[in-house]
């Protein structure tokens, strides 16, 4: 799947470097996908004029009194006020306020605003409002901080930020007051309930009153946006080896296809309960648990940022179904005999996990203990989607590791999600498709739920795609399982050297500049080490200045003084006297990865 030699990115044209399988953009709506490959997905009945809304929509039609949206239990914690626990014609409400408030403050199709709020139902409220009127949305995770909400404002010209006044007791809006000035954007808060808001700085993020004027001309600027399926929804944010943020765009059709990977894969039943605790941000939360409550017209509580009690507590008292976890969490819940002993489990259905291989003696667990199957999904917001359940095996070792390979013409799976996506493995020396067991090879897609490249970023796209149009996703797979044809994917490793801290992906090359900046260093890097929690942690290499002594605590000071996210400042220090280089003068970063790893400085 390539572009054409132009893109439209927010009006403007950009020049692509002439591949062979380019198309041109729509340069009349803000749309990555060109119109013949828009007609073939059509034709494929992968791609439809059915829009995010609309499977809202049909959802408040049919179960308008229905519990849809359930706050976290700890709401009160994290941002004041009572969790909310809403029905379908409830959200509906409030998306219609929200969007009635979006457009008298003249917010149009195509314009994008970033959001930055927790799991609260107003937050799932806000991206179907934006939807209505074609407002694109651009969220980052609450930890992200000036520095790289100023990197996306400024890759975006957004005009608005959507955030909370506090979170977690803290103060959330000084730094982003600032940006906001200074690049003209409108910052938006949630407040508590019945606070008036009294600085000029700052919109009250309100809905509109019915009857209101604004409520009043809702309709009429919903149907001038005319909003098609083909344009884009969100932009979502991934790290890669550049060392700055790249923006991923999906449009509604992007999501729909991509949705029925986990909706299928996971087995969501009509009307289930569904437990989301990751972020509503990236491919888990979006295309995995919302998109899925929405196919299933069910109910989805909502949770994050992770804290354990209240999470098994959402378990058992809203009785879910089906639930995501990351894989340290089942883990060390399936060894805890204890905690285990006090919980009821006899609702939950299923578990979705990944990000990281999982063990096989926590998925023999949950299913022999509690009858809970364990599906293994590895999926990524540039469309990845491959998923582990029992109908593709029921062994323990092998669903941990392997992956079915999807979208392979010679090979039939019964029960193959209707995503169009098409995957192969190609040496990433030679180019050759990877067809042998046991030989390592780069994993590329192609397909109605792959994005068409990131967002202003040419260069990153001419190395990303393919001649032919594959994206190269710069994870490592082997071909496994028996038989004249393998049928397995196996998961091993990463070609592009970024770190997995958990689940969240950090370009090593950004942190590097950090560090470049320190003044009494000549030169360092960052690279990952093994943790047994979080996959993945930070270690910083350093070659001090002569005379000069640095510990941890110093290296974390500065980086927050240079408003880097916390999860993002190393926890381990080695000082050596110089960086391993390759002939041509790059760091080795597999030499740093064994001195990170050592257990001696």
């Amino acid at each position: 799947m390539r572009r054409g030699s132009t893109a439209v990115i927010f009006g403007a044209t950009r020049h692509a470097p002439p591949h062979k399988g380019r198309h041109t953009y729509d340069i009349d709506a803000m749309k990555t996908t060109p119109e013949n490959r828009i007609r073939d997905y059509r034709a494929g009945g992968w791609w439809s004029d059915q829009r995010i809304t609309d499977l809202f929509d049909a959802a408040v039609r049919e179960q308008p009194t229905r519990e849809a949206l359930i706050d976290p239990a700890n709401r009160v914690t994290l941002t004041g006020g009572a969790p909310r626990r809403l029905t379908f014609a409830e959200v509906a409400e409030l998306v219609d306020g929200y969007a009635a408030s979006l457009a008298a403050a003249g917010l149009r199709k195509d314009d994008i605003v970033i959001t930055q709020l927790p799991n609260i139902a107003e937050y799932v409220a806000l991206y179907f409002a934006a939807m209505r009127l074609g407002v694109i949305v651009s969220p980052v995770p609450m930890q992200f901080r000036q520095r790289e909400i100023g990197q996306m404002a400024a890759l975006t010209d957004a005009k608005a930020v959507f955030t909370i006044e506090r979170f977690k007791d803290q103060p959330h809006l000084p730094e982003l007051r600032e940006l906001c000035a200074a690049r003209s954007m409108t910052l938006w808060a949630l407040t508590e309930e019945g606070k008036q808001n009294t600085r000029s700085d700052m919109r009250a993020f309100s809905p509109a009153a019915p009857g209101s004027t604004a409520r009043t001309a809702l309709p009429e600027i919903i149907a001038a946006a005319s909003v098609s399926a083909d344009d884009i929804a969100t932009i979502c944010w991934t790290s890669g080896t550049e060392g700055t943020p790249k923006g991923v765009p999906r449009s509604h059709n992007h999501w729909l296809a991509i949705s029925h990977a986990h909706f299928l894969g996971a087995k969501i039943a009509p009307g289930e309960r569904l437990l989301n605790p990751f972020p509503l941000v990236n491919m888990a939360a979006l295309g995995g648990c919302l998109m899925s409550w929405l196919h299933a017209r069910g109910t989805l509580v909502l949770h994050h940022p992770l804290d354990l009690p209240v999470y098994l507590h959402q378990i058992v008292e809203e009785r879910i179904g089906y639930a995501i976890a990351p894989p340290a969490v089942l883990n060390m819940l399936i060894k805890d005999e204890r905690l285990l002993a006090s919980l009821n489990l006899e609702t939950v259905r299923c578990i979705g996990s990944g990000s990281a291989p999982l063990d096989p003696s926590m998925i023999r667990g949950f299913k022999d203990r509690f009858g809970i199957e364990v599906v293994n999904i590895f999926g990524s917001n540039e469309g990845v989607s491959l998923l582990s359940n029992e109908d593709n095996t029921t062994d323990a070792e092998q669903r941990a590791v392997l992956f079915p390979r999807w979208g392979r013409a010679e090979i039939s799976w019964p029960d193959l999600p209707p995503t169009g996506i098409r995957t192969r493995l190609v040496d990433p020396t030679s180019g050759a498709e990877v067809l042998q067991r046991g030989a390592p090879g780069e994993m590329q897609i192609i397909g109605p739920t792959v994005f068409d490249g990131y967002w202003r970023a040419p260069q990153v796209d001419a190395e990303s795609f393919t001649v032919d149009g594959w994206f190269r996703t710069g994870d490592l797979f082997e071909l496994q399982g028996d038989g004249a044809t393998p049928r397995y994917y196996k998961f091993v490793g990463r070609h592009k050297q970024v770190i997995n801290r958990g689940g969240v992906k950090i370009a090593p090359e950004e942190l590097d500049i950090v560090l470049a900046q320190m003044p009494d260093i000549v030169e360092g890097a960052v690279v990952s080490y093994p943790d047994a929690v979080l996959g993945e942690r930070i270690c910083a290499v350093l070659v001090p200045k002569p005379g000069k002594t640095l510990s941890l605590d110093d290296l974390k000071s500065f980086f927050t003084s240079a408003g880097v996210a916390i999860f993002k400042h190393p926890e381990r220090l080695r000082v050596v006297d110089q960086l391993p280089r390759n002939s041509v003068g790059k760091v080795v970063r597999s030499e740093l990865a064994r001195l990170a790893a050592s257990d001696s400085n």
